[in-house]
């Protein structure tokens, strides 16, 4: 029986890629804190798992002759969302320091988790490989 790493890491390892994203949209909110005119940007982290979980379940092949998705951990993709600011500025800035701020801690502290949770997996499996 073959085991796909895919199927063993199972959804930690697009939740892992998902929250990479949403750092880096994060941290260019934050960077662009005191740019006139920039929109806060972020993604609903939710929806969009769901989403790349709905069409891999989907796009799952039965035969051998039929062709591979082309969606792969890799090449996730998120809907980029403006924030709706809670107090507009005078240079039309939407970012919110401290939104910005808490919502990069939160995000860190879950990215965390999932690198803890996929660290186990491993070893899990490592330690079924030696038959220990």
């Amino acid at each position: 029986m073959t085991i796909s790493i895919d199927s063993a890491m199972g959804i930690h390892a697009k939740a892992l890629a998902l929250r990479a994203r949403r750092a880096e949209l994060l941290a260019s909110n934050l960077a662009n804190a005191d740019t006139p005119g920039f929109k806060a940007k972020d993604m609903d982290f939710r929806t969009v798992l769901q989403q790349h979980q709905d069409m891999e379940v989907r796009l799952t092949t039965t035969h051998p002759g039929h062709a591979a998705s082309s969606t792969s951990s890799g090449s996730l993709q998120a809907d980029v969302l403006y924030r709706i600011p809670n107090q507009p500025s005078m240079d039309g800035n939407s970012v919110d320091p401290h939104l910005e701020k808490a919502a990069f801690a939160e995000n860190a502290v879950r990215y965390q988790t999932s690198l803890m949770l996929l660290d186990r997996k491993i070893r899990g499996l490592m330690t079924a490989l030696r038959g220990e």
